[in-house]
C-alpha cells in the first residue's frame, strides 16, 4: 500500500536503472521539444535564421555596390557557374569560373541580346576582394563570402537591371529593409495590441466598448486605400530613414487589431481564475497582475501570434513599395525591386526582374508561416 502511494504521488513515474526519478520538463523545454518534431516548422527556423543572417551581413554576401552601374550590361541575363575549364591540348582543369558575356545585335528583333563568350574566362573563388565597406556598421573590410577573384570583373549571378546593377546585390541588401520592416512593424504591433487588448479584457465596460468599437472602425476601412492615403501624406523630400520610418507606422496600422483581440478574449477568460483573484487579494495592483500573472499564462500564443504576423507586415511593405505609395528608390528592398517589372516590355526582355526578387519574397513568407504554425502547435497544451 506504502509503495502504491508512492507511485501515485510521483504522477505515475518510474526510477530509472539508478533509482533516480526521471527529471520534469519546464514548460519551454516541452514547447521546444514538441516543436522539434514538427520538421516543416525546425527546417523553417533555419531558413529564417539564413535569411536573418543575410540581412545581418549583407555587404559581406553581396558581389558589388548595389548602386553601381554598367552601361554595357542592360538587362544582362543570369550568368551560370562552371567547374572545369578546357586547356588548349583538350585537358579538363579544375577551375571555378564563369563565362563572360558577348553583347550582339539582334538583326530581327533590332535589339541587343547577350551570348555566352567562352573565350572569357572569369576564376570565382571564397573570401575574395571587392569594394570597401563596414561589416555591421563598423568594422572596415573588403572582402567578400565569394566573387569573382579580379575586383575589376563583373559576374551577374541572377542578371542585371535596366542600368546593369547586380539584381543579386540588390536582392540581399533589399533584405535588410524588408525583413527588418516585418520585425519592427511587429514590435510596435505587440506593444499596441497587448496594451488596448489587456484593457479592454481586464476592465470591460466603456473601455471594452470603446477599443471594440476603434477595432471595428479600422478593420472596416479597405487596406490598399488606407495605405495609399496615409503614404500620400509623406513628402518626397524626405531622407530615406525618416520615410522607413513612417512606412513601417503605416504598416502597423491594422497589424494590432486582430492581436488586440486575441489578447482581450485571453484576460475575460482569466480575470476569474482563482490564481488572478489570489494576486488581488496579496495586493498587487492591476498592473502588476497583468505583467506578472496574465501576460505570461499566454506568452507562448503571443509569440506564435507574432510569427504568423511578420510575413503579412512584409507583404504589406512590398504591395506599397510595388504601387509606388512605399519606400522609393534609391532606397533597396524587395518591393522596390519588383517595381522594376511592372510593364510587360521588361518582363519578356528580362524575366529575372520579377522571378528572382519573386521567388525570394516566397520563400521568406512561406518559411514565416511554417515557422508560426509550428510555433502554435507547440504553444497549444492540448495538441498531441
Amino acid at each position: 500500500m506504502t509503495d502504491q502511494t508512492i507511485q501515485l504521488g510521483n504522477g505515475g513515474m518510474q526510477p530509472d536503472d539508478t533509482g533516480a526519478m526521471p527529471d520534469l520538463l519546464g514548460p519551454r523545454a516541452l514547447m521546444w521539444r514538441k516543436f522539434r518534431r514538427h520538421r516543416v516548422a525546425y527546417l523553417s527556423l533555419w531558413v529564417v535564421v539564413f535569411i536573418y543572417a543575410m540581412a545581418l551581413f549583407g555587404e559581406f554576401l553581396a558581389t558589388t555596390d548595389i548602386q553601381q552601374t554598367n552601361r554595357r550590361a542592360p538587362f544582362a541575363p543570369p550568368m551560370s557557374i562552371h567547374m572545369f575549364v578546357e586547356g588548349e591540348d583538350g585537358s579538363r582543369q579544375l577551375l571555378l569560373h564563369a563565362k563572360g558575356l558577348k553583347l550582339t545585335l539582334d538583326p530581327v528583333e533590332r535589339r541587343r541580346t547577350f551570348a555566352e563568350d567562352p573565350d572569357k574566362v572569369i576564376p570565382l573563388g571564397f573570401f575574395v576582394k571587392g569594394f570597401d565597406y563596414h561589416l555591421l556598421g563598423v568594422i572596415p573590410m573588403d572582402r567578400h563570402f565569394f566573387g569573382p577573384v579580379n575586383p575589376k570583373d563583373r559576374v551577374y549571378f541572377w542578371g542585371a537591371d535596366r542600368l546593369g546593377r547586380d539584381i543579386f546585390s540588390r536582392i540581399v541588401m533589399g533584405t535588410r529593409v524588408s525583413m527588418s520592416i516585418g520585425l519592427v512593424g511587429v514590435a510596435m504591433s505587440l506593444v499596441i495590441g497587448v496594451s488596448l487588448g489587456g484593457l479592454s479584457g481586464y476592465y470591460g465596460g466603456w473601455v471594452d466598448n470603446a477599443i471594440q468599437r476603434l477595432i471595428e472602425f479600422l478593420r472596416s476601412i479597405p487596406t490598399i486605400p488606407l495605405w495609399m492615403g496615409l503614404a500620400a501624406a509623406i513628402p518626397l523630400d524626405w531622407p530615406p530613414l525618416r520615410t522607413y520610418f513612417v512606412v513601417t507606422i503605416i504598416v502597423s496600422m491594422i497589424g494590432w487589431t486582430s492581436l488586440a483581440r486575441e489578447v482581450r478574449g485571453k484576460f475575460l477568460s482569466l480575470r476569474g481564475e482563482d490564481f488572478i483573484t489570489a494576486a488581488r487579494l496579496d495586493g498587487l495592483s492591476d498592473w502588476q497582475v497583468i505583467r506578472l500573472h496574465m501576460v505570461p499564462s499566454f506568452s507562448s500564443h503571443i509569440i506564435a501570434s507574432l510569427t504568423l504576423a511578420v510575413p503579412l507586415m512584409i507583404l504589406a511593405e512590398t504591395s506599397l513599395s510595388f504601387l509606388g505609395i512605399g519606400l522609393q528608390p534609391p532606397t533597396v528592398s524587395w518591393g522596390t525591386l519588383l517595381k522594376e517589372a511592372q510593364n510587360i516590355r521588361t518582363i519578356i526582355q528580362a524575366p529575372w526582374l520579377l522571378i528572382a526578387p519573386g521567388s525570394v519574397i516566397v520563400l521568406a513568407v512561406l518559411a514565416l508561416n511554417f515557422l508560426g504554425d509550428g510555433l502554435r502547435d507547440a504553444a497549444d497544451p492540448h495538441a498531441h
